[in-house]
């Protein structure tokens, strides 16, 4: 009686465990231990973009869809611009309609949460690109390592350290003096990743001294740089000759300069360091004359091919994903621009 009761117990189990199986454990996929699928098949992938309008943002879409064509990867691109609510929508339908993988760059980190908890809930691997997010809090800021969501891109503080730094070496060239220089540092001010570029370069900067410091809040548009500055100009001068510039992006800083310029400062005065050098080799284009001093050239298109790699290679042999992976960053300048491989728009 009891041998009898244990077999068929032993086969309810069995069978039990086979129907729990057959969605998980198809011969196609198999779950890793974060409950994310390993894909034998044919991988889809979804990129979500911010402000796909921005060259940076284009380019990175570039280098994403020319390595999913390398690896056979089915990739859709798609631009949320600047609409948070939107980005928690597309998740929702990257889910829904059947992706292995989302990489999202968020145009606000709050939604954070939504977006961990959506792909969470689908087993589908989540990877964010330039900007980080948190799976608990809106503010990745303050969130406890091991909820951060991976994230590839480059390192904020080092970016910013590299922009600072340039800007130190101008300026002690320069020659100028900390009571007539004022530093504008343009950036948005609820984007994480723009806080980490700046502070970096408020750090660097401080080799060279301590120069009073105009902390602008922008949209991270050239056009709202540019006002933003014009305004504050106006109310800073004559007091002020000279002008050092950094910000979150070439956007910011083109922006900055251009509002310095058509209020009649001389481009010997103004010090721009841009993020990006995409825009800012607009700049030395011409060969007139230019505060735009330099820029830090960020490849766009390998963050994007790396964003890519690093999802399949998740899905495919079911490698961890880094905390952070970074792509390489160089100065340059209206001399080396051109052979850096930086493209101008």
């Amino acid at each position: 009686m009891f041998r009898a009761t244990a077999h068929r117990t032993r086969v309810a189990v069995i069978a039990a465990l086979t129907v729990l199986c057959l969605p998980a454990c198809s011969p196609g996929q198999q779950k890793s231990s974060d409950g994310t699928a390993r894909v034998k098949g044919p991988i889809s992938l979804v990129y979500l973009q911010k402000q796909g309008d921005q060259q940076y943002f284009l380019d990175e879409a570039d280098g994403a869809r020319a390595r999913a064509a390398e690896l056979g990867v089915e990739l859709k691109v798609v631009d949320v611009g600047t609409d948070a609510d939107r980005t928690v929508r597309e998740v929702r339908s990257a889910v829904d309609g059947g992706a292995h993988g989302v990489i999202v760059v968020v145009p606000d980190p709050a939604v954070g949460p939504q977006v961990a908890k959506i792909t969470r809930d689908a087993g589908v691997a989540l990877l964010t690109s330039d900007d980080q997010i948190c799976t608990n809090l809106a503010d990745p800021t303050v969130c406890a390592h091991q909820r951060l969501v991976p994230r590839v891109g480059f390192s904020g503080a080092q970016t910013g350290f590299e922009v600072g730094r340039r800007a130190a070496q101008e300026y002690r060239k320069a020659g100028w003096k900390a009571a007539d220089t004022r530093v504008v540092s343009v950036w948005r001010h609820d984007v994480s990743v723009c806080r980490e570029r700046v502070d970096g370069a408020a750090e660097a900067f401080l080799q060279a001294g301590q120069v009073a410091t105009l902390d602008l809040g922008t949209d991270n548009t050239v056009a709202g740089a540019q006002q933003k500055v014009a305004a504050t100009v106006a109310a800073e001068r004559p007091g002020v000759r000279h002008w050092v510039v950094w910000g979150c992006n070439d956007e910011n800083v083109l922006g900055a300069v251009t509002a310095l310029q058509e209020a009649g400062v001389s481009p010997d005065n103004v010090i721009g360091v841009g993020l990006g050098a995409y825009l800012a080799c607009r700049s030395w284009v011409s060969g007139r004359p230019t505060g735009m001093r330099a820029a830090l050239f960020i490849n766009g298109r390998a963050v994007g091919a790396l964003a890519v790699q690093t999802v399949f290679e998740r899905l495919r042999n079911g490698r961890e994903m880094p905390a952070e992976s970074f792509a390489p960053s160089t100065m340059v300048d209206a001399a080396s621009w051109k052979t850096s491989g930086a493209t101008c728009h």
